[in-house]
């Protein structure tokens, strides 16, 4: 039975793993960098979703341990040599979508409507207005 529910929960092992190894590629320029580079590539979603962990790191209410799991999540993101390099068509980038997406879930309890105004506003500068193309629910956008 334990062998069981250990096996149920290796699909969490796996992106905290990468999370934690990936701490201290992490800095803010080259967070900026790397979004501003595949942001196209990357979808909405995923830049959506990568700007909603860089601000929440920012806001000063936010526990240590989950602003560790947002730097290492983006850490991974601009990490040069992660497990499917970026500059395989597709498969490259759904890798670090993936450690994004489930960063996000881990904080999402710590994303106030003030980050997700800020990260909808960065998303307007850049893209323009953004729900129509983001596939996320609503929770995750900021209030109307």
């Amino acid at each position: 039975m334990d062998n069981q529910v250990e096996d149920k929960h290796v699909w969490l092992k796996e992106p905290q793993t990468k999370i934690e190894s990936s701490q201290n590629h992490y800095s803010d320029e080259k967070f900026w960098n790397k979004i501003l580079k595949y942001s196209k590539k990357a979808g909405k979603t995923t830049v959506y979703s990568s700007l909603l962990l860089y601000f929440t790191a920012k806001n000063p209410a936010v526990p240590k341990s989950a602003k560790l799991t947002i730097i290492g999540a983006l850490g991974y993101l601009i990490f040069p040599a992660d497990a499917l390099p970026d500059f395989i068509p597709v498969i490259g980038l759904v890798d670090d979508a993936s450690i994004i997406a489930f960063a996000l879930y881990q904080v999402i309890s710590h994303i106030d409507q003030a980050t997700k105004q800020r990260a909808h506003d960065q998303m307007v500068a850049w893209f323009g207005q953004p729900e129509k193309d983001i596939d996320m629910d609503d929770h995750y956008l900021p209030e109307k």
